[in-house]
């Protein structure tokens, strides 16, 4: 006779920690796919950076999120982009789960300030659509001061911190072994993109699932009306507070009308140039971590160097 009795409860044993705008999404995709990993449909909980808004609030609803993992899964996981740069959320994931590993993704800052600028412009979050002058105002928002209206993201608003990757990835490294953390680079992702999973696959001990297309989830998207997105994020956020209960079927129809794929404009050379110079310190240091050489990130005559060599089987 066959069992119908429910497995015991899983615990996530892995966490994609971001960071935002570096393939986070397709990376958590294709291992959702993989017939030995189990993924929560909830997309980014955000349970555990408290310091920050949390996607799933409860231990009780997160915990639920897995409540379809079976003893058949040998690794389960979740993705939260925003982990990797809360001052907390580590910290609160080894409390509940020791033995953690730790998956990063990373790029080069110059290109993920402004991709995360447009990213917050689509959500509604941003009101300054120029990414200059929203860079401008870090300093008078760490203050409190010029955050839009009805907007609870005031720490991702502050693009020159959340995009210092080596700053953030130093605070994981003192906090876990080495050996329980694996970093991705954007670039080698985009190069080699099996390469980069079979590395995955490796440090999750897994077995090749033999993935040969690697499809790019949330590219880069633009609001055609800037001005109707953040309308319809302020009209959510009043709801929301008011305890409104509406089905918001039309609004989300709309909101995913007024978005459209399109390669974001570059920022003015100037704009670039104040960026290599904020992001330097943060690269060396970022560089130093990986061993690796990142000085084609901030200088333009710098040759890229080979990306890693993979076996690709």
């Amino acid at each position: 006779m066959t069992s119908t009795t429910a497995s015991k409860p899983r615990r996530p044993d892995f966490f994609i920690l971001g960071a935002p705008k570096c393939g986070t999404t397709s990376l958590a995709a294709w291992l959702g796919a993989h017939p030995s990993v189990f993924m929560p449909a909830v997309k980014e909980p955000h349970f555990f950076n408290t310091d920050d808004r949390q996607g799933v609030a409860s231990l009780a609803a997160y915990q639920r999120l897995f409540d379809k993992a079976r003893d058949t899964h040998a690794a389960i996981g979740e993705a939260s982009v925003w982990y990797l740069s809360s001052a907390v959320a580590v910290a609160n994931i080894l409390r509940w789960q020791p033995q953690a590993r730790f998956i990063v993704m990373l790029r080069n800052p110059v290109e993920m300030a402004p991709a995360l600028h447009a990213e917050m412009v689509l959500g509604g979050h941003e009101n300054v659509r120029d990414f200059r002058a929203a860079w401008d105002l870090q300093d008078r928002r760490r203050r409190g001061e010029h955050l839009p209206a009805f907007s609870w993201a005031q720490r991702r608003l502050l693009y020159g911190e959340v995009c210092s990757l080596g700053a953030q990835l130093e605070r994981l490294l003192a906090a876990v072994p080495a050996g329980r953390v694996l970093t991705i680079l954007l670039d080698d992702l985009a190069r080699v993109p099996r390469g980069e999973y079979l590395r995955v696959l490796r440090f999750l001990d897994l077995p090749d699932d033999g993935r040969a297309v690697f499809p790019v989830h949330n590219r880069a998207r633009m609001a055609r009306r800037p001005g109707l997105t953040r309308a319809l994020f302020v009209a959510g956020e009043i709801k929301n507070r008011l305890g409104i209960q509406l089905r918001w079927g039309v609004w989300d129809r709309v909101a995913a009308a007024n978005e459209t794929v399109r390669p974001r404009p570059l920022p003015s050379p100037d704009t670039i140039a104040l960026l290599r110079r904020h992001f330097a310190d943060d690269v060396a240091l970022l560089g130093t971590l990986l061993e690796r050489d990142l000085r084609h990130w901030l200088d333009p005559e710098a040759h890229a160097p080979c990306p890693r060599k993979h076996a690709l089987v």
